[in-house]
Parts: C-alpha cells; structure tokens; sequence
C-alpha cells in the first residue's frame, strides 16, 4: 500500500519540488494550494509520470470553515493513511521598517504562516494520533532562527513557526507522530516576487551575487527527514547556500 504525503503550498517552489520527488519515490499525494489550474496540471503530470494517485484540494489556508470542509473531503482510498504533512505554505508581504509597515500584510503573514499552519495541523493530527504514526514537517526558515532588518513580522511569523514545531513535539510524543523544523536561508522561489507585489526586477535582485539554493534542494532534506528509521527524528534541520551564514549574513560578489 502506497503512503500519502499532504503538501500545502503545492503549486510552486519547495512545495512543488516536494511534490515530484515524493511522487517519484511512490507516494501518492493530496496537493493543496490556491490556484486550481497549476493543482491540475501537477496531477495530470504526476499521475502519467509516476503511476501515483493525487487528489488536489483547490483551498486558502487562511480560511478556518475552508480548510475543515476540504479536510473532511479527503478520499480516504486515495489515503487510507496520511502519514507525512509538510506544511509549506507560507509567504513574506513587504519589506520595511516596522512603522511603515502595511496591515494587510501583516494579516496577509500572521494568517498564513502561523493561523493557517494551525488550522492544517490541528486538522490533521487527529488523524495521525488514530492511525498511531505520522510525521509533521514544518517549513520555516533562517528567518525563524534570527532577524534581520526590515523583516519584522515575516520573521516574528517564523518565529512563531519555530516555536510551534518544539510544542508540537512535545505535544505529540506520547503518539509515535515525528515533527520536523526544515529552516531554509535564501532560496529562489516565488518568495520575493511575492514580497516585491509582482515586481520582477526586484526580486530577481535578491539573488543576484551568489548561487542560491534551490527548492529541489529543500525538498531533497525534507525527503530524507522523512525516510529515517521510525525510532529516529530529525528535531530541526537548517540549510543555507555556502555564501550564507545565517538570515543576517550572506556574500554577494
């Protein structure tokens, strides 16, 4: 019996990565993300490449009534088990100092890097605690680890991440369900052409200088996290490109 990973965020960057690679290795999927016609075209090329199953759920993590609806539509012989949850949608809005800083998108950040993480896991737990296993993989971010300027509430989100990810566990322990902190440094992504509001030459800039990771570099660690032994957990995992220290510190030739 295949297993099942349920991916947020699926539709581009570590998501996406995620995604082919756990196809790959025979797992079937349940993809979630906002934009139904890339859910679509993921599952069309999945299941032709790979012979998996993969069941799309076309939802916004920020909404509580949403993520419960689509939860419990699940088709249960797609995944009679759901043994990986790798909450990957999360995003960054604006960039600048803290008096300037824009409500929509603090809302914009709060509600899907933390509130929407939230509403997944406390979905899907659960169901992880009946089957007796699983595995919680969170993605955060060198952000969620140190701040740097500018970043404030993208950060503080991350943060929050982080810390949930050590309640989780500990929360979690007495149920056999593993939960992982996978910490990325600068990865090229969507991430800062959502940041930027759509401005390419922006983001583009971000990762100029130096080679940066990719999100199929993310989503190799978080394969490997999750194909360990049963007894052994990875607690927190943090990668960054060999130019890059931490959120602070990166070279730029």
């Amino acid at each position: 019996m295949n297993k099942t990973v349920l991916i947020t965020g699926a539709t581009s960057g570590i998501g996406k990565s995620s995604a082919y690679i756990f196809a790959k290795n025979g797992y079937n999927l349940i993809l979630t993300g906002r934009r139904l016609e890339r859910l679509n075209q993921l599952k069309e090329e999945l299941e032709n490449d790979y012979s998996i199953k993969v069941q799309v759920l076309n939802f916004d993590i920020r909404n509580l009534e949403d993520t419960q609806q689509f939860i419990k539509s699940i088709d249960r012989s797609i995944a009679p088990t759901i043994d990986i949850l790798i909450n990957n949608a999360g995003l960054a809005a604006g960039y600048g100092p803290i008096d300037e800083g824009k409500y929509e998108d603090w809302d914009t950040m709060i509600d899907t890097n933390v509130k929407g993480l939230l509403y997944i896991s406390r979905e899907i737990i659960p169901i992880m605690k009946e089957q007796g296993f699983g595995h919680i993989i969170n993605i955060s971010s060198t952000a969620g680890k140190d701040v740097y300027q500018n970043g404030n509430v993208y950060c503080a989100s991350k943060h929050a991440v982080d810390a949930l990810t050590k309640s989780m566990r500990i929360d979690l322990l007495n149920y056999g369900i593993k939960v992982t902190s996978i910490n990325p440094g600068a990865c090229e992504t969507e991430f800062s052409l959502v940041r930027f509001k759509g401005d390419q030459q922006r983001a583009k800039a971000v990762y100029e200088g130096f080679t940066p990771l990719t999100p199929d570099d993310i989503a190799d660690a978080i394969y490997y996290a999750s194909t360990l032994p049963r007894h052994v957990c990875i607690n927190d995992l943090t990668l960054t490109c060999i130019t890059q220290a931490n959120a602070h510190y990166n070279i730029k030739k």
